[in-house]
């Protein structure tokens, strides 16, 4: 079947995550990613087993860390230090649609493989570029991780509680906000050369999708001049915008914004119908008033029974907005998840069957897939070189020698 980037080449010239990602989301759709990776030291990725499974304190039966970001790709190895390492890159470039490159402002252009180069070399490059701080400013060529990005996007201050320290959020969030946002990027420049005939450079940075994830409250705050706090779970204005825990020690979580549209059916089906003429609860207004009492009431009452019996009684009682709160071991077995193949099995050829995270997207023609592992260091290197770069395997033994692959 049809993939919906088929027939489009990707050179992923990228470490870590940021880059990976935004290329791995581009390879499930269909794209034919080529890894290029330095022929000695390789994406720092590869050495994340060990460094997860020492956080973990065991042995990862597999590298979750860069298979996850590097599945469904091919994999060389390249020296682009030296001119044959060069050279290699170029004649690839002109049968490639997109680089993606995530190396600090500078470096591209010291090693003569920044845009204003490869654009010359083939027109219609799409040069994608996964930045840490953005393409301006006076901090533009500072080296940025993952940590940097959320910190100076002010987001450990908008998940904390008010009075407490920054809060960082999960590891590598920036990395997967910015990976989107470059795969976005990347095929909208794909959408445009249709029109125009003409690539062109997309950057897209860490500081700039984390600004980005929080565009509601940052547009909030600098129009209303005034900071949202994230309130306490149990100063909750909304208290069916808030989670619960019940009797079996698990935890359901209501969204219903709108309060004052649910609330009387909702009172009624908790069995509590006095909350609905009491005065405390004449509306939204008025229920955050007494937004703490009203919580702990709704502790109370949900602590009488488990969490499979609410959601029966709130299934069968209505249309309210709410739903589990999964830890990582529910997700795993929630059948909304499997259903959908969010999480997936794949049949890895040297780990064996595995658990991994599928593609989130859904296509009626041309389906997202998982189909090949991460690369193995250097795994295609003669296979790409014949292929797109057009070298014999006499040329090809003689850059192995000269150890430019």
């Amino acid at each position: 079947m049809t993939m919906a980037l088929e027939g489009i080449t990707v050179l992923d010239w990228t470490i870590w995550q940021q880059g990976p990602v935004s290329t791995v989301i581009l390879a499930d759709l269909g794209a034919d990613v080529i890894k290029i990776e330095h022929r000695v030291t390789g994406d720092p990725g590869r050495g994340m087993k060990y460094i997860m499974g020492a956080m973990l304190g065991e042995e990862l039966p597999f590298n979750t860390y860069f298979e996850g970001q590097n599945r469904n790709k091919r994999g060389i190895t390249l020296d682009m230090t030296k001119d044959k390492g060069r050279e290699v890159l170029y004649r690839l470039v002109k049968k490639a649609d997109v680089i993606v490159s995530n190396f600090r402002h500078g470096i591209t252009a010291k090693l003569k493989a920044d845009y204003e180069t490869l654009s010359q070399i083939n027109p219609r490059l799409i040069y994608a570029v996964a930045s840490g701080l953005g393409p301006e400013g006076p901090n533009a060529s500072d080296p940025c991780l993952d940590a940097i990005g959320q910190a100076r996007s002010g987001i450990m201050h908008t998940i904390n509680w008010p009075g407490e320290p920054p809060r960082q959020n999960q590891i590598g969030i920036g990395d997967q906000v910015g990976a989107i946002h470059l795969a976005l990027g990347v095929l909208a420049a794909i959408v445009a050369r249709e029109k125009t005939g003409k690539g062109q450079k997309v950057e897209v940075s860490l500081l700039g999708g984390m600004c980005w994830l929080q565009q509601v409250y940052i547009t909030l705050h600098i129009n209303a001049n005034n900071r949202l706090d994230l309130p306490r779970r149990e100063d909750q204005s909304n208290p069916i915008y808030n989670h619960y825990c019940c009797s079996d020690g698990t935890w359901i979580m209501f969204a219903m914004l709108q309060s004052d549209r649910y609330w009387a059916d909702f009172c009624r089906v908790i069995g509590r119908e006095d909350l609905v003429t009491d005065a405390r609860c004449a509306n939204m207004f008025t229920r955050g008033e007494h937004c703490t009492d009203l919580v702990a009431e709704f502790d109370r009452i949900f602590k009488t029974k488990t969490r499979a019996e609410w959601m029966k009684i709130l299934k069968d009682g209505g249309d309210f907005i709410f739903g589990p709160v999964n830890d990582l071991y529910d997700l795993v077995t929630d059948p909304q998840v499997l259903a959908n193949k969010y999480i997936t099995d794949f049949e890895h050829p040297a780990c064996g069957p595995v658990k991994i995270v599928g593609p989130p997207f859904h296509f009626s023609e041309t389906p997202a897939s998982v189909r090949r592992p991460a690369p193995e260091f250097g795994q295609h290197t003669e296979e790409v070189l014949i292929e797109l770069g057009g070298y014999t395997w006499e040329e090809i033994e003689t850059l192995r020698i000269e150890e430019v692959i």
